[in-house]
This record gives structure tokens, C-alpha cells and sequence, in this order.
């Protein structure tokens, strides 16, 4: 009998440690791999790092750009308008052929394929991976770690990928930090469209709203829905939308009959910087809380002053003289510098590289806005003399 009962047991185990291999290896749902492949997304394995990635989703194209991986993309679909990946080749789901063919052994994308489609590319070798929208501010960790998971892997992209959305979100609270106070709540909408579609408080647009240090009249509406008649009533002393839609509101029946369409307190913004989590997240906060605290973005200094004795000697004769200016496509050796005291100072989402990229422009952007200086992008003599400057603001962590 106790030979019987032993037996039963190590069978139960063996059956155990069967199915335990046979379960989701490298699973990063709840955090780093122990290997960097192969790595297990949701239900998709991927054995090997991508030779090449497809990505068919506008969101995930902007994710992967602010993460500075868009190296390893290869093909994407017309909806992935970013100027940055504009040599790329245009495909659709239906090419599994055609994405095989550039180089592309990984699909990305935001919505289901069909079952067809998914064969089609299975058949080509290529493996479709599915990354939803993120929903929250919490969850934008998930959505940069899965998809750094699957180009860089499950410790070095997963990583990679939770540090670029928690550096996001560190220059939004930093920007939350120098809104004034004010005894009066000051209430905003965002609107899509004038079907109802307006940003909600369930959403991680909502929470965006929030950090501009604004209320959010359709705070109680769900899934980005709301009935005209409940935002007549919460009545937003501003409204923002996207490009085109000021002249919709002022033409509907409806939506003409809102404060601040009245009063032309209506602000288009670019479209993307609502609908894509990337780096527009941080310019979607900087126009709403300068819109409403316009003084935040008029910069505070003395444009003739000259700098502080805290500035290098090799700073002073070789970046911040007065005719120097770097931009967006610069690059060499006073961008190299520039980013190296960017870094330092705790803005750079990415590696110094002597190129004055997307990631660099976004980080001069945060310093400007942080330092009292017109937020452009643009590194000009006098934002270079203040960032080589001993008092230049630190971004807190």
C-alpha cells in the first residue's frame, strides 16, 4: 500500500514538473525575464530577437520611437504618419508576403488580426503580437515593457521600456509641480468630435488633463463618451480639440451653446498629442497648462543677461557662444556635449549620441520649460548658456 501511495505521488509530481515546462516561458506580465529569450507576451511566444518588426499601429510606432528602437523597424502601416519613420515601406495586414520580404519577422499591432490573416503570416515565419492602448498611468508601464520586451527582450527591453514611460511621466509631474496655485478649480474638455466623444476620467487622456493642473468637466463620463447635455451643464471654461474642430463646435446646434465657445476660449491641438502615448503625452500637458497658465511658457529670465560664473570654459568657448544654436538633425561634438549635460542635469530620455534627434528636442523642451525659458525645442545660445549655467535647474526624481 505505501508503495502504491509513493508511486502515486512521484507520478503526480512528474505530471507537475511536465506541465510546468510545457507552461508560458520567460513570462513578463508581472516583471523582468530571468533570460532575455525567448519571451512570453500575453499568450505569444517570441524565441529570438526580431530581425526585423512591422508595426501596425500609429500608438506603437510613437511607443517605439520614444523608446529609440525604431531601428529594428522594417515596414508600417499608412496610419504611422511620424516624419521619423517616413523612409519605411507602407504594408497592411494582408502583406504577410511583402513584410517577410523587407526583413520583418514580428508583427506589432493594437487591434486583432483575423484568424486568416494571422495564418498567413504564421506561414511566412512572421509572429503577430498584439499591445493594447494603455489605460492608465499604470498601465503605460505595461505597454512600454511588452513592447520592449519583444525587440530587446525580457530584461534589457523590459526595462529599457518601464524606464522611458516612468521618464515620461517624470517630466509631467515636474511640469505639475511649477503650476500655480489657484483657490479656483479651472474646468477644460477635451473633444474628439461633436458626436459626444469627449476625454473622460476612466482613460489615461483624462489623467493628462489632471496633470496640467486643470479639472476635468467630463470627469464622470465613461469610455470617452458623454452626453451633450450633461457637458452643457458642467460648462468648461475651455475647451481643447483637435486640429479643424473649432470652426464643428462653433457651427453645432448644440456645442455653440458651451462658455467657452462663445467666449472663443476654444484651443485646437495636434491630434496626435491625445491619441498616441509617446512624448506627445508630455507636449499634450505643456499646451493645455500653458494655455490656461500662459506664463509658464513666456520664460522668466533676462535674455541679456550674461551667464552665471558657473558656466565651463569649454562651454562658453565652444557651445554657448552667441552665435551657436542647435536643433532638431544637428549633430557632432557640441550636441554630444549638450546631451552629456542634459543627462546630468536628469533630462535626457536617451543614450548621448551626437545626434540632435526627436528625444534630444524633447529633452531641451522639459529644460526650457523648467528653467523659465520659451519652450521651443530649439538649444539657442541663451538656453545653452543657462543649461551650462551652476544654478540650471536639476528635474527632480
Amino acid at each position: 500500500m505505501l508503495k502504491k501511495l509513493t508511486a502515486g505521488i512521484l507520478c503526480i509530481c512528474l505530471t507537475a514538473v511536465v506541465f510546468a515546462g510545457c507552461g508560458p516561458k520567460n513570462d513578463i506580465s508581472s516583471g523582468a525575464g530571468s533570460q532575455e529569450y525567448p519571451v512570453t507576451i500575453g499568450n505569444v511566444s517570441i524565441k529570438t530577437q526580431p530581425t526585423g518588426v512591422a508595426v501596425l499601429s500609429a500608438n506603437l510606432a510613437d511607443v517605439i520611437l520614444a523608446m529609440d528602437y525604431e531601428i529594428q523597424l522594417k515596414a508600417k502601416s499608412a496610419e504611422c504618419t511620424q516624419s521619423d519613420l517616413s523612409v519605411l515601406a507602407n504594408v497592411t495586414a494582408d502583406d504577410a508576403k511583402q513584410i517577410k520580404s523587407l526583413g520583418a519577422d514580428l508583427v506589432l499591432t493594437d487591434i486583432d488580426l483575423t484568424e486568416a490573416q494571422v495564418n498567413a503570416m504564421n506561414q511566412e515565419g512572421v509572429t503577430v503580437l498584439k499591445i493594447s492602448k494603455a489605460t492608465s498611468r499604470e498601465d503605460l508601464d505595461r505597454l512600454y515593457s511588452q513592447v520592449g520586451g519583444a525587440l530587446k527582450g525580457a530584461i534589457t527591453g523590459y526595462e529599457h521600456g518601464k524606464k522611458t514611460s516612468q521618464n515620461i511621466f517624470l517630466t509631467i509631474d515636474d511640469i505639475a509641480r511649477i503650476i500655480p496655485d489657484s483657490n479656483t478649480p479651472i474646468t477644460v474638455a477635451y473633444l474628439f468630435d461633436t458626436d459626444g466623444g469627449v476625454v473622460t476620467g476612466d482613460t489615461l487622456e483624462g489623467k493628462l488633463i489632471e496633470s496640467a493642473g486643470l479639472v476635468n468637466a467630463a470627469s464622470d463620463g465613461t469610455g470617452n463618451k458623454m452626453e451633450v447635455a450633461a457637458l452643457l451643464r458642467a460648462d468648461p471654461k475651455y475647451i481643447f480639440c483637435p486640429t479643424g474642430m473649432k470652426a464643428k463646435l462653433a457651427q453645432s446646434e448644440e456645442y455653440k451653446k458651451l462658455t467657452a465657445v462663445k467666449e472663443n476660449r476654444v484651443y485646437e491641438m495636434e491630434p496626435s498629442q491625445m491619441l498616441l502615448q509617446g512624448r506627445e503625452m508630455i507636449d499634450a500637458v505643456s499646451f493645455m497648462a500653458g494655455t490656461v497658465y500662459p506664463e509658464l511658457l513666456k520664460g522668466t529670465g533676462d535674455s541679456s543677461s550674461t551667464p552665471s560664473s558657473g558656466v565651463t570654459s569649454s562651454a562658453s568657448s565652444t557651445v554657448t557662444g552667441t552665435t551657436t544654436t542647435l536643433k532638431k538633425d544637428s549633430q557632432g561634438p557640441d550636441v554630444l556635449k549638450m546631451q552629456n549635460r542634459l543627462q546630468e542635469l536628469g533630462y535626457m530620455f536617451v543614450k548621448p549620441s551626437g545626434l540632435f534627434a526627436e528625444g534630444t528636442e524633447q529633452s531641451v523642451k522639459d529644460f526650457q520649460l523648467l528653467n523659465g525659458l520659451e519652450v521651443t525645442g530649439i538649444a539657442d545660445p541663451i538656453t545653452l548658456q543657462k543649461m551650462y549655467a551652476a544654478d540650471a535647474k536639476k528635474r527632480t526624481s
